[in-house]
């Protein structure tokens, strides 16, 4: 189940419509289990006799889960959260709810926090749905007789209809979530931090946790998102901040994050990052006939892209090298997105594009022409291949690109094509 988290008192903000003031806040952690004992013993100790715990410093086997943050939040913002695993997203969210305590820095919060954190946990198992959900709203401020006149709006949200009277621990972990994103919501909290809570359930509840989100806002309600899922964030967030390894690389409007947050997510070596994959050449007593030496891309000039643009015309670009002639030889390409959720996103073959390629002996280059560069911004693996019939000649696994943009389109799954005319009747 989701966890609910009692709100803390934190310190009053001097503008009204700033709800959250994140200013330089550090959190650090041991890695040992026995040391961070010692370490928690020598800290209390050192706090009950007035001395300085040095929280700007590091100890032996302590790294910084959080270091040097600083942000504030609006009513009525949505913030997006991204960054890899172990970024420092859910300590930041928990340093915000008043879950732990930052060494550095201090968080200001005005107005009452409704934190969905942790799934699987928060509800007590052995209680109904009912009991939790009392338990759960009152921790969260509301009286009895707000919970009775909201609770049907609870249970009708959350769809968990006659299991309300079984135990939580009967529940599967969609029906926990749910009930426990129903509960946040309807206490009408001016402050909401999500981590991945909405990835969990059917499309049609997602969908409807949207439209709950939406309403909360115009409200007032101010919100950060933790999601993987750059496509949610993208829908959701006008600006966001880039964590990575406690750090934050960047922060401003959302679509500019997640673009440098792709492109740092997979990309790694000079060669890729510079848009050209050199493959060392095999000997010939290795090879099957046509073996690939290099993948790049063009322009219309014939100068190398470091990255083609999503709307641009642009060369995809093959180099091999041929022992034989090769007569009706086909070029695969299979594209997949290595962020998001989408998967395969593109599968083109030279064959089903009726074109017979010829490859002589020596070295040529097979290039594929696009008027328009479909692909979103992000970053992408292409696996390419050359065969006749079933015969493979040789295969390239992975060749990672990314392609950037110079317009708003990273909203779509696909860039289309268009012309724009109006005709007078």
């Amino acid at each position: 189940m989701t966890e609910l988290i009692e709100p803390k008192i934190f310190v009053p903000l001097e503008d009204a419509e700033v709800v959250i003031s994140v200013n330089h806040v550090s959190k650090k952690f041991c890695r040992n289990l026995k040391q961070s004992l010692v370490y928690g013993v020598q800290d209390i100790a050192t706090e009950l006799l007035g001395g300085n715990r040095k929280g700007d410093t590091l100890r032996r086997q302590e790294f910084w889960a959080i270091k040097d943050v600083s942000f504030q939040l609006r009513r009525g913002e949505a913030l997006g959260l991204v960054g890899s695993n172990g970024a420092g997203k859910s300590t930041l969210l928990r340093i915000i709810s008043g879950l732990i305590k930052p060494d550095t820095g201090c968080v200001k919060v005005r107005g009452r926090v409704a934190p969905l954190i942790a799934l699987g946990a928060g509800f007590n198992p052995i209680l109904t749905g009912r009991e939790n959900i009392y338990a759960n709203m009152a921790i969260l401020g509301l009286s009895t007789q707000k919970i009775k006149n909201i609770f049907q709006e609870v249970i009708d949200f959350s769809e968990i209809g006659n299991a309300i009277d079984a135990p939580v621990q009967t529940y599967s972990s969609g029906m926990a979530a749910r009930l426990g994103f129903a509960c946040a919501v309807h206490v009408e909290p001016d402050i909401l931090l999500i981590d991945e809570v909405l990835a969990v359930g059917d499309i049609k509840f997602k969908m409807k946790c949207h439209r709950k989100l939406a309403q909360l806002r115009e409200k007032g309600t101010a919100f950060i998102l933790v999601s993987h899922n750059s496509h949610s964030i993208l829908n959701v967030c006008e600006s966001s901040i880039y964590l990575s390894q406690g750090e934050l690389i960047t922060s401003g409007e959302t679509e500019t994050v997640i673009r440098k947050y792709e492109e740092d997510l997979c990309l790694s070596g000079t060669e890729i990052a510079l848009g050209r994959l050199v493959l060392t050449e095999k000997p010939k007593a290795e090879s099957l006939g046509v073996d690939i030496t290099s993948v790049f891309f063009r322009d219309e000039q014939g100068n190398l892209l470091e990255a083609p643009l999503s709307g641009e015309p642009a060369y995809l670009c093959v180099e091999c090298k041929s022992y034989q002639k090769i007569e009706q030889a086909n070029l695969g390409l299979l594209v997949t997105a290595l962020s998001g959720e989408n998967g395969l996103v593109q599968y083109i073959t030279s064959n089903c594009d009726r074109e017979d390629l010829t490859i002589l002996p020596g070295t040529s280059e097979i290039s594929m022409y696009m008027p328009y560069c479909s692909f979103v911004p992000g970053v992408y693996s292409a696996k390419i291949y050359i065969r006749r019939n079933v015969q493979t000649f040789d295969v390239v696994e992975s060749f990672r690109f990314t392609v950037k943009t110079n317009k708003t389109i990273s909203k779509c799954l696909f860039y289309q094509p268009r012309k724009w005319q109006v005709i007078h009747q």
